[in-house]
């Protein structure tokens, strides 16, 4: 008999189309909720009625044409230089700055903005063999990525464990005469802190290299923040010494994924950037980005939110923003064990426990279990493992609703008291190589840990497991758990 269904992408006989938007719909009823301001990582809600629905149109409207030839789509042309004319105009770009010439590229998202600096980077240095990046151990794993993948070498700089900063001075000795770049982050993903992106710029340009301002997170926050009088510290073009930036669209703009802007100070710093190739029978390859087919989708979609939402609605925005960062801060210092690791200064709100008695990684299953889905973040270094919440404006009118389920949450774990990993497991997580950590026996870990049949509701076991584990048998052991959910559905 055939299958006219089926768990497959490809049945025998096609399905009605309402029919297959029901199975998408029943499929997104597992999902963490993307609206309503209780996720508090992955998504970003401005709760604005119809927004979703005019870049779902205009999303519709261009998801067909081809980004691989501007020229034969100028449609998706005058979008992204739009876009990136915005970007560059709000960080300190433009006609007269002391950054006039900045120009830029739009990308699919912050990952491949920050692969493109290091290339630009490492590409305008073509006599150096064995280049090297300079980045803050708190500096977004992307550029980790970025490095393995073009085979540059990454030197971390240990951040303060209380100021969660690196030092300037130790920024410094780390380059090299391999250095192509040098890193600051606007703000840190973990905990929302802007690294200090004036000096770190500096003695970039006194050795001669690049500075990437990573703003991929704070880019589209911290200018309006600044102009609602946040103290927010210099970290764009009008810094000498910066000379590209990244900032996600699909972010704080709150355009629809996946939308990044890479800037540079001048076309001469983005021409490494670019891809080209002739030497085959075909047309010839120029890409900006790392894709050659990009769907017009997405980058219409971000030019319909920036036009509709305007300076006036990001402002009011940003307020939201700012007073749910201040209401949710507020609840964590009121809640006894609970510190905030720093005073809020962007958008995320990143706290730790100070009572052994109080496992965070219990308390994220307790939020969970009563709505709130926060990110749990292992222990690195000197630094504690901690709870960190991305703030939404669409947070602000659950924040009263925010500090009751918190205490409650917190009198849940302390009442089931910490995970107690069984000896045998604790020797494995780190005592194991990891070329030692076989798909078999990481399979067989998974079946013990109630990984096998999926992603479990209480996740505190894996999350002790892992933060029990050093960093190269966390990722062993991940890449092995990812590997197992990522199977195809025959």
């Amino acid at each position: 008999m055939s299958d006219t269904a089926g768990t497959g992408a490809l049945p025998v006989q096609g399905i009605p189309a309402a029919r297959v938007l029901d199975e998408i719909r029943a499929l997104r009823a597992a999902d963490r909720p993307t609206h309503g301001g209780r996720l508090f990582a992955y998504v970003y809600d401005p709760g604005v009625a119809g927004l979703d629905e005019l870049a779902q149109a205009a999303y519709a409207e261009s998801a067909h044409v081809n980004g691989l030839d501007p020229t034969a789509f100028p449609s998706l042309l005058a979008m992204e230089n739009a876009l990136v004319g915005a970007a560059a105009k709000l960080l300190g770009g433009g006609p007269g700055t002391s950054a006039p010439d900045v120009v830029g590229s739009v990308t699919g998202g912050g990952t491949e903005s920050l692969l493109l600096a290091v290339k630009a980077a490492r590409d305008a240095r073509p006599d150096l063999a064995e280049p090297r990046i300079v980045v803050p151990a708190s500096g977004h794993a992307a550029f980790a990525k970025a490095a393995h993948y073009l085979r540059v070498t990454l030197d971390p700089v240990p951040v303060d464990p209380v100021t969660l900063r690196p030092a300037v001075a130790a920024m410094a000795a780390a380059i090299r005469p391999e250095t192509v770049l040098v890193v600051a982050s606007a703000p840190s993903y973990a905990h929302g802190v802007v690294d200090p992106v004036a000096e770190i710029a500096a003695v970039a340009a006194d050795a001669g290299v690049r500075c990437h301002v990573d703003a991929c997170f704070g880019g589209w926050a911290l200018p309006w923040l600044r102009r609602l009088g946040a103290p927010v510290p210099p970290f764009d073009f009008a810094v000498p010494g910066v000379t590209s930036i990244s900032v996600d669209l699909h972010k704080y703009a709150y355009a629809p994924k996946g939308v990044s802007v890479l800037l540079h100070r001048d076309p001469a710093s983005r021409a490494p950037q670019y891809f080209a190739y002739a030497d085959w029978p075909g047309y010839t390859m120029v890409n900006p980005v790392i894709a050659s087919t990009r769907s017009g989708g997405p980058i219409a979609a971000a030019y319909a939110t920036l036009r509709h939402l305007g300076e006036d609605g990001y402002l009011r925005l940003a307020a939201s923003t700012r007073d749910a960062v201040a209401g949710l801060a507020a609840a964590v210092r009121a809640t006894d064990g609970l510190r905030l690791m720093a005073e809020p200064e962007s958008t995320v709100v990143c706290f730790t426990a100070d009572d052994p008695e109080l496992d965070l990684f219990v308390l994220v299953d307790e939020l969970t279990a009563r709505g709130w889905h926060t990110q749990p973040q292992l222990r690195y270094a000197d630094l504690p493992a901690s709870v960190h919440l991305t703030v939404t404006a669409a947070v602000a009118p659950r924040v009263a609703e925010f500090s009751p389920a918190l205490a409650d949450a917190v009198a849940a774990a302390r009442a089931a008291g910490p995970v107690v990993l069984p000896p045998e497991l604790v020797a494995l997580a780190g005592g194991f190589a990891p070329e030692a950590l076989t798909p078999e026996l990481v399979a067989g870990l998974a079946e013990g840990l109630g990984l096998d049949g999926g992603v479990p509701d209480r996740m505190a076991v894996v999350n002790t497991l892992l933060d029990a584990a050093p960093a190269a048998v966390r990722e062993r052991l991940l890449a092995e758990f990812v590997g197992l959910l990522q199977r195809p559905a025959w």
